[in-house]
């Protein structure tokens, strides 16, 4: 059976216990005039002016601040990721955040880190090769139908590249080749991933990422194979490895860098599905007017073709012609209305000459034709008419027989 202590326990809110050890460690003279040796990393510079970052050994790591007017103190340090420091400062709990950190106020420099000068040792010989070259880049299809991954496959960041891989682009196909991403086995799994990637699955691009961290958990992006790996890939290669601060030798052996694993996927998306619908409806509007603009032109063209084909067309040469016809037959009767008149003319001349030439004509003003009966020969002179001979004599109207009783 539980019994009650006869003492009473002292009980710390979280608040008194982080105050009570703030409080000790400010109290420690050696806490607060301190110089501690290690390597930089997870360096951020944010628009405060104060630095950030972390000073990291081989057994541990301790978070370290430098406020504004300390920071513009520091114009000759490189103060970069992988660079060997010695800081001085005091010791300080951040309440807030319940860790203890280093307040610094002096810095200078040690040299190099170990890591650092094996990242710019490599860096400076594959960028000999090669393998960093601009013209080596290749272009990044804008509609990948098929996506693959090299990451981990428990990572917030596969996490992250899915969801957006999954919002901007549904219809493409994503294939994981899942790798550690850090640690002595991650180089050689990485390796074996990519290659099959490109060997089994033939994506249009490679997205090789993971989250951030400090250079010694993205040492395995800075491994000469994947490096060379990445650079010899089939496919082009997005990296998106670390946030936008890392920088590893595999973001510059890759046809892409992204700042971080999500941008990686926005990247290999570069034309979303909604962007592709507005491209489609925009398009689809283009061609509909291009259409109907081609319509009218074609129209038009068509109505002027109309219009010189009535010009020549048989039916208005129809009507030409019969307008000329009717002209010329117009013409043709005034033509021969005058022609009629003259010949009329001429035939009424002829009439008069011939009815004064008629004998009728001239018997008819007293005068007869004498003939012989006989011979039907003209008696021009009486002595062609012998007594005794039958005759004829044409009067105007009918004719008299007789016979020549005397002739002389």
């Amino acid at each position: 059976m539980n019994q009650p202590s006869l003492f009473q326990v002292r009980r710390w809110s979280v608040t008194e216990l982080t105050r009570h050890l703030r409080r000790l460690l400010e109290s420690d003279p050696s806490l607060q005039d301190a110089w501690v040796q290690g390597e930089i990393s997870n360096l951020s510079r944010p628009a405060s002016g104060h630095i950030y970052f972390t000073l990291k050994d081989s057994g541990a790591a301790l978070k370290c601040v430098i406020w504004k007017g300390d920071a513009a103190r520091l114009r000759g340090i490189p103060m970069q990721d992988g660079l060997s420091i010695e800081a001085h400062g005091k010791i300080g709990v951040y309440e807030p955040g319940g860790q203890y950190q280093l307040y610094v106020d002096i810095v200078r420099p040690s040299g190099e880190g170990a890591l650092y000068a094996e990242y710019l040792r490599l860096k400076a010989m594959l960028e000999a090769e090669g393998l960093f070259a601009s013209e080596r880049k290749r272009e990044i299809p804008q509609f990948p139908r098929k996506i693959g991954i090299l990451t981990s496959p428990t990572g917030a960041a596969l996490r992250d590249m899915l969801n957006t891989l999954r919002r901007r682009m549904p219809l493409a196909e994503v294939i994981l080749a899942p790798s550690a991403v850090q640690g002595e086995a991650a180089p050689l799994e990485l390796v074996a991933g990519l290659q099959k990637l490109n060997d089994l699955f033939q994506p249009d691009v490679i997205l090789v990422a993971r989250g951030g961290g400090s250079i010694e958990d993205l040492w395995a992006f800075n491994d000469e194979r994947i490096v060379r790996a990445v650079a010899g890939s089939a496919a082009p290669v997005i990296s998106g490895v670390g946030h936008e601060t890392d920088f590893t030798l595999t973001d510059l052996a890759a046809d892409l860098r992204a700042p971080t694993p999500t941008a990686a996927a926005e990247l290999a998306t570069a034309i979303s599905l909604n962007d592709l619908a507005g491209y489609i409806r925009n398009a689809a509007g283009q061609l509909g007017n291009s259409i109907l603009t081609l319509l009218d032109e074609k129209a038009n063209a068509l109505e002027q073709i109309n219009g010189r084909m009535r010009y020549v067309s048989p039916a208005r040469r129809l009507v030409t012609e019969r307008q000329r016809v009717d002209e010329a037959g117009q013409r043709m009767a005034r033509a021969l209305g005058g022609r009629l008149k003259l010949e009329n003319a001429q035939l009424k001349g002829l009439a008069q000459r011939l009815e004064s030439l008629n004998p009728l004509a001239i018997l008819r003003r007293g005068y007869a034709v004498v003939t012989l009966e006989e011979s039907g020969k003209v008696v021009l002179t009486a002595s062609q008419a012998e007594a005794g001979g039958d005759i004829r004599v044409r009067l105007a109207e009918g004719e008299i027989k007789a016979r020549v009783t005397k002739s002389g």
